[in-house]
């Protein structure tokens, strides 16, 4: 139970954190963060929580990352359905956190920083644009968290690595799709943005686990290390 509670903590943080600083903060009136701030909002949550429950669930944070640690042989498949229950309802409980502070000056939530594609794109980006983007940036995540954490990379740095990395992610594709790379964070948000972003929800389960997957696939193909003693 410590690992899916420290999953459910985890995603928590992680929609507060980096969603939180979208909805609160990116537009503030003479003091807004901007794209950057999100970005970086974004990659220190993840930073944050590697260093605090890493070493007791591996600080997954969202079910495409789960799913291509268990394609990479990283995650033990009868808990891959718990990881991705605790981080889905970690991301809700985060997202009604953050209705209830958002809204406490009577303001609306607007988009609450849901994805979208199309019109619910800050861009305006296709389903098309939309789904590459997503696919290539999961891709390239779970690439860089399976090769920070690999037996043979350096001890201690993986989280910088990880985190760093989903802030680049974020600064390239905020403007296409608002971000994803992670279903249980649009999950949360697309609960209370309204019928619009729950519609276009399904992109944001299939392209990232499509990402992973690959990603899972090309790692223990061609990059992971051999068993010690090999």
């Amino acid at each position: 139970m410590k690992k899916f509670a420290a999953e459910f903590i985890g995603t928590f943080w992680l929609v507060l954190g980096g969603c939180g600083s979208a909805v609160l903060a990116c537009n503030y009136p003479g003091a807004g963060i901007g794209f950057l701030g999100v970005a970086l909002a974004f990659g220190l949550t993840v930073v944050t929580m590697a260093y605090a429950i890493g070493h007791i669930s591996g600080a997954h944070l969202n079910p495409a990352v789960s799913v291509g640690c268990w394609v990479a042989g990283r995650l033990d498949g009868k808990d891959l359905v718990s990881y991705i229950v605790a981080q889905v309802f970690g991301g809700i409980a985060a997202a009604g956190v953050l209705y209830l502070i958002a809204t406490g000056n009577g303001s609306s939530i607007g988009s609450f920083a849901s994805n979208g594609y199309g019109d619910l794109s800050p861009g305006k980006y296709s389903l098309g644009a939309a789904m590459v983007c997503e696919i290539v940036m999961t891709f390239i995540f779970l690439l860089v968290i399976l090769g920070a954490t690999d037996s043979k990379a350096p001890n201690g740095f993986a989280g910088l690595a990880i985190g760093l990395c989903l802030t680049l992610i974020h600064l390239i594709s905020i403007p296409v799709t608002n971000t994803s790379v992670n279903p249980a964070r649009s999950t949360s948000q697309a609960l209370f943005a309204g019928s619009d972003a729950l519609g276009q929800l399904w992109l944001f389960w299939l392209a990232p686990i499509a990402g992973a997957i690959l990603a899972g696939i090309v790692y223990k193909t061609c990059f992971a290390s051999p068993p010690e003693g090999r």
